[in-house]
């Protein structure tokens, strides 16, 4: 089906008449024509199938290598493999989708940016941009110094967005860890999805917060 939808393309059929064509033809050939169909050698069968993989391969992928991101050949590679090794298209998309969706959030995860300054004597305001998920979360920690001695930490997250209970748990050890050391915090213009998150699953701002962190 593949090779026939490239084919159809390639040979300029386009809209869904050229679909349509190819599936009442092929209709045909079982329905009436199975007698005949059967008689042909297999071998014939498998030239077919040999001249359809090499119109529909897509050539320019391999010259295209050394120019792409290794992570897109990579995704790209491992799927024919899989696809190959296992004769199971379903699986090696799923192989492909998966690896690719890691190597997309490794990269969003590398876009977070946490910078600081002092606005007052003892009073701190970190401004924090990007995403925070799972694969951020590391760097989100590391990026607050627990040793300055402050009176007021100041976390301005307007330009942020939390998508996972991940980082709602890294804002709950910052939080709490800041106010273990007697130090306010305050937690500023969370968007509205994030908001409902960490209302939902955070800590630092429910009864026993500060157990739960002793407990951990």
């Amino acid at each position: 089906m593949i090779g026939q939808s490239v084919i159809n393309m390639k040979s300029g059929g386009r809209t869904r008449l050229s679909t349509l064509c190819a599936g009442v033809f092929l209709l045909l050939m079982v329905v009436f024509l199975g007698d005949w169909l059967a008689r042909i050698p297999m071998a014939a069968l498998v030239a077919v199938m040999i001249m359809v993989s090499i119109g529909t391969f897509s050539w320019d992928s391999i010259r295209n290598l050394r120019r792409h991101p290794l992570s897109t050949n990579l995704v790209m590679v491992t799927t024919v493999v899989v696809v190959v090794a296992t004769h199971n298209l379903a699986l090696g998309v799923l192989v492909g989708v998966l690896l690719a969706s890691l190597f997309f959030a490794n990269k969003v995860g590398h876009q977070l940016t946490i910078t600081s300054r002092l606005e007052a004597p003892g009073v701190r305001r970190y401004e924090v941009q990007g995403q925070v998920f799972f694969s951020s979360t590391a760097a989100f920690l590391a990026s607050f110094d627990f040793k300055e001695v402050l009176d007021e930490v100041r976390i301005d997250l307007k330009a942020a967005q939390f998508w996972d209970i991940t980082a709602v748990a890294a804002l709950d050890k910052v939080v709490l860890r800041y106010r273990r050391e007697g130090v306010t915090v305050q937690v500023l213009d969370l968007d509205q999805a994030s908001a409902t998150l960490v209302d939902r699953f955070g800590i630092h701002d429910k009864p026993g917060a500060g157990s739960e962190l002793l407990g951990h």
